[in-house]
């Protein structure tokens, strides 16, 4: 699966994932997650935008 914020690859393994609208998501680092639950549609409909800042 792809990690929707950078857009690598990521397993079901990854520590870091979040449950939204019923559907799980995973990521490839804490700072993806964060950046997702910040605005979790923004990623969902424009798609990854690569890896976030800070």
């Amino acid at each position: 699966m792809i990690d929707p914020v950078c857009g690598m690859e990521v397993d079901e393994k990854s520590k870091y994932k979040t449950m939204y609208k019923g559907k799980m998501y995973y990521f490839c680092s804490a700072g993806c997650l964060r950046e997702f639950q910040k605005n979790p549609e923004e990623y969902l409909r424009g798609g990854p935008k690569g890896m976030p800042n800070g």
